[in-house]
């Protein structure tokens, strides 16, 4: 955050009008809270087969005021959407909120109930929120929005006493089970722990997660996310089916996630999985363990401080990711972020990298671009997608928090 207030002196001033404005003055103080959003630097889709991931938390934030408000009813705007307004007395899931901000709510709501932190007692609050992360863009607007709700209730709930990782579990909770998207644990991890993590995911119960100390700038480099003017959220099925077709091929194979299995499990039934499931589900599976050697090999790179072998290897895996993963496109005459990764090259012309960001499907690719390209880059991507489609972003090192202001 640029700013040395804990929220930037607009965005609180904006907040606290729209809080006014919606639910009358605060009676009972003011939280603030902050989340950013993520890059996946390194492991696509590998979270939710039990591999590694390399990620970073970016300086784009959903910003929040929470004000108690001595009853049992939760209440959020968020500006730009609709209202939304539970009775803590009913945190059941419902069918008919699957993919709305309201099934969040409710069920991270629901989630701290559990854990035996109730709002039922008089502990509801009003809330107004404000997001710099553009949804479908494949920065996580839905994890920083989870762990925005989730730090706040950390605070408001449970006197702040449950950790970023027990946080990050409940958020990916929430979104597979009330939002209804299936999802592996690395955006809400990184969202809430901050910095570069290198994750692994063998343990779906347990995050086990290491800071990398490095900085992209220090080594000559800006981190850049272009937007193809495709929202990946109107993919969801798409997405639904990478993680379907690999435990499909698991299951086949005797165990639930990729993870526990070695490529060698697979090549030696290649045939039976492909007239199975089809060769889609085989490339797949097969991109599985590809990447997460790769993401192994980054990590290694950046300990090195070795960024020439950092991009190469970043090039590779964005090979990897077009070809056998196949979540740049859908197919068609419509393929923008094939798009923009073939005018990237063509702009890089080798001096950096670029590859598919986070889900796939549309939203925003990803590119390395040295310092000095920076301008020119940009320039060139947005004379393709538009002004204001590429952003370059740093590392936010601290991930979700909330004070009382």
């Amino acid at each position: 955050m640029s700013d040395s207030r804990f929220l930037p002196e607009e965005v609180e001033a904006r907040l606290r009008t729209a809080l006014e404005d919606a639910y009358g003055a605060p009676k009972r103080g003011l939280l603030a809270v902050v989340a950013p959003g993520r890059s996946e630097l390194a492991g696509n889709h590998t979270d939710h087969e039990g591999g590694h991931v390399l990620a970073g938390a970016v300086d784009r934030y959903v910003y929040g005021l929470f004000s108690p408000n001595g009853s049992s009813r939760v209440r959020v705007t968020s500006l730009g959407y609709d209202p939304v307004d539970i009775d803590c007395a009913d945190l059941a899931p419902r069918e008919e909120e699957r993919g709305t901000t309201v099934a969040l709510v409710r069920g991270m709501a629901a989630l701290f109930e559990e854990r035996g932190f109730s709002c039922g007692d008089g502990r509801g609050f009003d809330a107004v929120m404000e997001s710099q992360v553009p949804a479908g863009s494949g920065l996580s607007s839905s994890a920083a929005f989870e762990l925005e709700l989730a730090q706040a209730l950390n605070h408001l709930w449970a006197d702040g006493s449950l950790s970023p990782a027990d946080l990050a579990l409940m958020a990916q909770r929430d979104e597979c089970e009330y939002f209804g998207k299936p999802c592996g644990l690395m955006d809400q991890a990184s969202v809430a722990l901050g910095g570069i993590q290198h994750m692994s995911f063998a343990d779906p119960d347990h995050l086990d997660s290491e800071a990398i100390d490095f900085d992209f700038a220090d080594a000559g480099y800006a981190l850049c996310l272009v937007s193809v003017g495709a929202d990946h959220s109107a993919n969801i099925d798409d997405y639904a089916a990478v993680p379907r077709e690999m435990q499909a091929v698991a299951a086949a194979l005797g165990k639930r996630r990729l993870g526990e299995l070695e490529e060698a499990d697979l090549l030696a039934r290649a045939g039976e999985m492909r007239e199975r499931f089809g060769d889609r589900a085989v490339l797949r599976s097969l991109h599985y363990w590809r990447e997460d050697r790769l993401v192994e090999e980054r990590v290694a790179a950046l300990a090195d401080g070795e960024m020439t072998s950092f991009l190469a290897l970043t090039r590779a895996s964005g090979a990897s990711s077009g070809m056998y993963l196949q979540n740049v496109s859908c197919g068609g005459t419509e393929q923008p972020a094939m798009v923009a990764l073939a005018v990237a090259e063509e702009l890089l012309a080798h001096d950096g990298a670029a590859r598919i960001h986070g889900g796939g499907f549309g939203g925003t690719i990803q590119a390395f671009v040295p310092l000095a390209e920076v301008e020119r880059f940009t320039q060139g991507m947005e004379s393709v997608f538009g002004a204001g489609a590429c952003g370059t972003y740093r590392i936010d090192h601290e991930g979700a928090r909330a004070q009382w202001l």
